[in-house]
């Protein structure tokens, strides 16, 4: 395993090398920031699998998707998604309501209570890593921002393709 400590152990012999040996002490930090994102969601009051709480940030963040379009973000199956949903819905997290213009499709909400788990998680989540930035040096906060700004726009070059980065 390579460290983020940056030992010659971690150097590459090999011109353009460099970017996968960084990415192999970037994931080590994302496999820390993952547990540290689980443990912190896990200390809630009610505990809900990776997966769950993947399906109550969609429905958050776009209420009323039917379930063939949670099963679709969520890439997976319609009968997982359903007992999915059946799950939460027994939590008192979830919702099905008919649609009010389509008589066969159900929406998916998100209850009261499904977005006080969220808040909670989201809370306990965010005082977790607050913990760890505040350990950093100043200056090593203020390098990981920028360091993540450019990783974000990047990514979004790359996702959006050249055609639509040129109409940006």
């Amino acid at each position: 395993m390579t460290g983020l400590s940056g030992s010659e152990d971690d150097q590459a012999g090999v011109p353009g090398d460099e970017a996968m040996v960084i990415a192999l002490q970037i994931a080590d930090a994302v496999d820390t920031l993952t547990t540290l994102w689980s443990v912190a969601a896990q200390g809630a009051r009610l505990r809900l699998s990776p997966h769950q709480l993947r399906a109550l940030r969609i429905l958050q963040s776009a209420p009323g998707l039917n379930l063939t379009t949670l099963a679709e973000s969520m890439e997976i199956g319609l009968p997982t998604a359903s007992r999915l949903c059946d799950r939460l819905e027994a939590a008192g997290l979830l919702e099905r309501v008919l649609h009010p213009q389509k008589r066969r499709e159900v929406q998916l909400n998100l209850t009261g209570h499904g977005l006080q788990v969220l808040d909670e998680v989201t809370s306990r989540r965010s005082q977790a890593l607050a913990a760890v930035l505040a350990a950093m040096q100043s200056d090593e906060r203020e390098a990981l921002t920028r360091g993540m700004r450019s990783f974000m726009a990047a990514q979004d070059g790359i996702t959006r393709g050249p055609d639509q980065r040129s109409k940006s």
